[in-house]
């Protein structure tokens, strides 16, 4: 969530004890501070059909809440997020951010209670919260603690560190803890989570015996966890995630979460967690990122994003546009509408809703219809981040309130809420369990409520064999949610569990059979007699389980038992081939042969193609190359096989490539430039065949960014001359800067000043803007001669200074010329404008040598008015869209029009209040989105690169630059690499159009929506 600050910018941008002073419990009446007519209104809801909500708490009595959640005594407990991130160094509230409980003793549904259990400076603005029995699970980026409160006084009498991470303060880093049906804890963190490490630091190692670290190992970026409550036993259950906010388990253990994408590309997902599962964000092999180019890319913007065409990258359940994913539970109860009963239910507060899922069978894994629960298309403050489910099975959402969502900033610090969310008329009651006894905590045990589910679980699994009756006939019930959580008590039960799961085995209910299989790994039982019944399960979704199961299993039998599974995948179901792939790992040749000697040369069939594609043994390499040059199967659709060769070992990929390029298929003008891109060029210098390829490729490539790439990896010196002309034919597209670069790279330079020098000044002009944006020193010389040439034209000299304000390098030139009074006086104008989007110390200076910025006013000499009284008037929608065209598109897509560098805009007005856009636009370094951070990057050839990271591998670094050029920086060629800490977007942009043309582009962003 909190990363999704989506703004119209191009935005660069065991346990330890420890000793602490605790502030006391106070408990005290809430009361308001303020009149009702200040306070944000319910009234301004969309609620779905049967539903109708009470404000249970707000500001001044609570402010910004990141994370809630409700005890078993139905009081609400809340983290806040009041000294969130920017204000940290200066923390407005010096005595830390707060856990609150809320409690309501009228059952009128609203707070009149409110305690303070923990307030300090280690808990700012922490993202996740779990309350189970007498203790509290709270993620704080860096630290996990546990707070324990022995004799119930709502103060907390211990606290401790469970785990550390390498996350820096930051929103994509440790998540919310919740319970699990088998009593294990799971939790996931963001790709800001590094690695997860005892309190000592030490990185922790999992089952798999895989240390817990993004450092591609297998694992990298976000990551979802399960352990036991005492912390130990922990294991990644999926990885390669962006930034999931929270998990959810479902009564049978299938795990459960949202993930966010990079903002504005409209790719946010529901995610099925397949344990052992990749899922994409990053090249699982590289690092790269989902810009980067790859054989066989889609041209999907969700499919790039996370890398879905990949052998080895799970589905996503669903795909759900713009937004800022945030807290996600499973509602087992049965208060609200039927219609919820069983669904997932979501906070999504990108387009200010709270929306809920009803999941569905889909081959081996899911699918999701979209129910509404509750929006606001009238207050766009409106900011749900969480959900939790109470005793009586009504719904507590969290409101942060806020012109933005996050991305390292906030609008209002005076704001926020919680409401309770139920059928109209319903008043709030906590059921009464009582847990000391079997019989009560059996009851308790089908609550819809966590912590009442959790005390339960506890006091039934201690019992043992004493809850064995009341969990037997619970079992023997109807409900297959009821049934399902007895089953996983009563597999625990020592020396009774066999039977249980045996007979679970053979159930009716492929959920319940799919329990058993769980369950049978979560007592450390064997699972292959289990997996041997069931490895020919009439229910895809078992076999699913049943591979799984096998996974890093060392039985013999084990690989005879995938062979059964792989036998009958129908070659549709990429759910069931990625449940073989997790359930392969480590162990590929052994599983993957035991399939192909059973099949034998009846590989080539549909299903048979996709295991091949998937596999990572060293037998699969010569299938897929006969796959790649099947001339009965169409190029498109071969290059999906010559994807999958870059996940094969190195050596054993490059002879197969080889083997594939002495074939007449090899041969020819489409694959002959793939498989030279996926040739180690190193490897295969003097390589004849190669060689002779190459010149067959390249005339028929060229003009792309294939045919630099190629020239490049090969180091064709010979073809300088084309590259200049490519330069030349697209100065201000990606492949012109590209070979404009590798040519003076190879000593080009001299070329480019001849063109500069020539009769021909549109060549000149070309050449200049290309230039610019490959500032070297070699260029710093051609370009200043012809800005200081007096005998050439002025707008030719002009574009030279236009040349120079494309980077750092050249705005140190100008500041330069000015300040030695070498810059002549008719350049003096575009020098300033082209000053304008320098970094502000440069600004700063150049005005001192007189290259003055606009005064800080509008175009029309006006002082803005505040920014509130700004977003309260109303514009002309149709002007602003010129507006837009005219200032923005350089940097921003809206509705496909503009250039895709800062995030894209055709959905902002579902995300943003017009508050939030001006704010956006008058001070664009307030909140710089996660994923858009600008960086400097010095290369020793003497260039000063700015833009934004967009790929990032071991070996080099691609930089997106103003104007959404793609730049390559290999890392041995890299000097210095700083983050910027302002906004790639000038500040001042309201200085370029007068305050009419500032308010109609506001009424033209607040017009874009997505489709409904």
């Amino acid at each position: 969530m909190f990363d999704y600050f989506a703004r119209l910018v191009a935005a660069a941008a065991g346990f330890v004890a420890l000793t602490l002073g605790f502030q006391l419990a106070a408990t005290v009446p809430t009361t308001p501070a303020r009149s009702a007519a200040t306070l944000p209104s319910l009234d301004s809801l969309d609620l779905a059909e049967g539903l109708q909500a009470t404000l249970v708490a707000q500001a001044p009595t609570i402010t910004n809440p990141t994370n809630i959640d409700v005890d078993a005594r139905g009081r609400v407990w809340l983290l806040e997020g009041y000294n969130y991130r920017k204000f940290k160094p200066h923390p407005l509230r010096p005595e830390g951010d707060r856990i609150v409980i809320l409690q309501d003793t009228t059952g009128d549904g609203v707070a009149d209670v409110t305690k303070v259990f923990y307030q300090g400076t280690d808990i700012d603005a922490a993202m996740g919260i779990a309350v189970l029995g007498n203790k509290v699970y709270v993620s704080a980026y860096q630290n996990i603690f546990v707070f324990t409160d022995t004799d119930g006084d709502d103060k907390p009498d211990r606290k401790e560190v469970l785990f550390t991470s390498i996350g820096k303060d930051h929103d994509h880093s440790t998540h919310a803890f919740v319970f699990g049906p088998d009593g294990r804890l799971y939790f996931n963190g963001g790709n800001e989570t590094g690695a997860i490490m005892d309190p000592s630091g030490k990185v922790l190692v999992d089952r798999a015996g895989n240390r817990v670290e993004q450092k591609r190992s297998p694992y990298q970026e976000g990551m979802a966890f399960r352990l036991e409550p005492d912390g130990t036993n922990i294991e990644v259950l999926g990885y390669n995630f962006r930034n999931p906010y929270e998990l959810a388990v479902d009564a049978f253990g299938t795990v459960w979460q949202s993930d966010n994408d990079d903002d504005g590309n409209r790719s946010t997902r529901l995610n099925y967690v397949m344990e052992g599962g990749n899922y994409g964000y990053k090249d699982e092999m590289t690092g790269a990122g989902w810009r980067a180019r790859r054989t066989g890319m889609s041209d999907e913007i969700p499919r790039q994003h996370w890398h879905s065409d990949d052998p080895g990258s799970v589905p996503n359940v669903r795909i759900n546009g713009a937004g800022a994913p945030s807290g996600i539970t499973m509602y087992d109860g049965t208060l609200l509408p039927k219609r919820y009963w069983g669904t997932l239910i979501h906070a999504d507060p990108g387009p200010n809703e709270v929306r809920a899922y009803p999941v569905h069978p889909s081959g081996a894994g899911y699918s999701a219809d979209v129910l509404p629960v509750v929006s606001s298309q009238k207050d766009k403050m409106f900011r749900p981040v969480d959900v939790a489910v109470a005793p009586d099975g009504s719904l507590f959402v969290a409101d942060w309130y806020d012109a933005g969502v996050g991305g390292h900033n906030m609008s209002d610090q005076t704001q926020g809420r919680i409401i309770r969310l139920a059928p109209p008329g319903t008043r709030y009651t906590v059921p009464a369990f009582d847990v000391s006894t079997a019989a009560g905590a059996a009851r308790a045990l089908n609550s819809p409520n966590h912590a009442t589910r959790y005390l339960a679980y506890e006091k039934l699994h201690a019992l043992g064999r004493g809850a064995e009756r009341v969990l037997a006939t619970m079992y023997r019930g109807t409900d297959a949610r009821a049934r399902a959580r007895a089953l996983w008590l009563l597999a625990r039960i020592p020396g009774r569990g066999a039977r249980y799961l045996d007979a679970a085995s053979r159930d009716a209910d492929p959920n319940i059979r799919i329990v058993a299989l769980r369950a049978t790994r979560r007592i450390g039982a064997d699972v292959i007699p289990i997996a041997s019944r069931l490895v020919h399960d009439a229910a895809v979704d078992v076999r699913r389980e049943v591979a799984i199961a096998l996974r890093h299993d060392q039985s013999p039998r084990a690989a005879a038992l995938w062979a059964d599974l792989a036998s009958q995948h129908d070659g549709k179901d990429r759910w069931y081939l990625e449940a073989l792939g997790v359930s392969a790992d480590q162990q590929w040749d052994r599983y993957f042969g035991a399939w192909l000697d059973r099949v034998g040369d009846g590989w080539n069939t549909p299903a048979g193609r996709d295991i091949v594609w998937r596999a990572r043994s060293a037998r699969a390499l010569p299938l897929l190359g006969k796959l790649a040059t099947d001339p009965a199967i169409p190029v498109a659709d071969r290059l999906r096989y010559f994807r999958a060769f870059d996940f094969h070992a190195a050596e054993a990929r490059q002879r197969a490539l080889l083997a594939i390029l002495a074939t007449p298929a090899g041969a020819s003008a489409e694959l002959t430039p793939v498989i030279l891109s996926q040739l180690d060029a190193k490897a295969v210098a003097g390589n004849e065949d190669v060689s002779a390829a190459l010149q067959r490729a390249l005339p028929a490539v060229r003009g792309t960014m294939k045919y630099v790439d190629l020239v490049e990896r090969f180091d064709v010196r010979t073809e300088l001359d084309e590259l200049i002309r490519l330069a030349l034919d697209k100065p201000n597209e990606t492949v012109g800067s590209e070979a404009a670069r590798l040519a003076l790279a190879w000593g080009g330079a001299p070329r480019f000043g001849t063109i500069l020098n020539g009769p021909d000044d549109q060549a000149a002009r070309r050449a200049l803007s290309v230039l610019g944006r490959n500032y070297t020193r070699a260029v710093d010389t051609l370009v200043s001669a012809v800005a200081l040439d007096s005998t050439r034209a002025l707008d030719l000299r002009r574009a030279a200074v236009q040349s120079m304000g494309t980077g750092y390098n050249g705005w140190l030139r100008l500041v330069s010329l000015a300040r030695t009074k070498q810059l002549p006086e008719p350049l003096k104008p575009t020098a300033a404008a082209a000053l304008f989007s320098a970094w502000p110390e440069l600004r700063d200076s150049a005005a001192k040598y007189g290259l003055a910025p606009p005064p800080a006013t509008t175009l029309d000499g006006k002082t803005l008015p505040p920014l509130m009284t700004l977003a309260a008037r109303g514009g002309d929608a149709a002007a602003g869209s010129a507006v837009f065209t005219r200032t923005c598109t350089a940097c921003h897509v809206a509705g496909g029009t503009g250039t895709d560098f800062g995030p894209a805009l055709t959905e902002i007005g579902d995300k943003l209040p017009k508050s939030g856009l001006l704010l956006a636009i008058l001070d664009p370094s307030a909140g710089i989105a996660f994923g858009y951070e600008g960086y400097s990057v010095r290369t020793k050839d003497g260039q000063q690169l700015i833009g934004m990271i967009s790929s990032e591998t071991d070996d080099e670094v691609v930089m997106k630059l103003v104007g959404g050029i793609q730049r390559r920086v290999p890392k041995s060629t890299v000097v210095e690499r700083k983050r910027m800490d302002v906004s790639l977007m000038p500040q001042g942009l309201e200085r370029t159009m007068t305050e009419a043309d500032l308010t109609n582009l506001v009424e033209y962003l607040s017009s874009l929506h997505k489709t409904r």
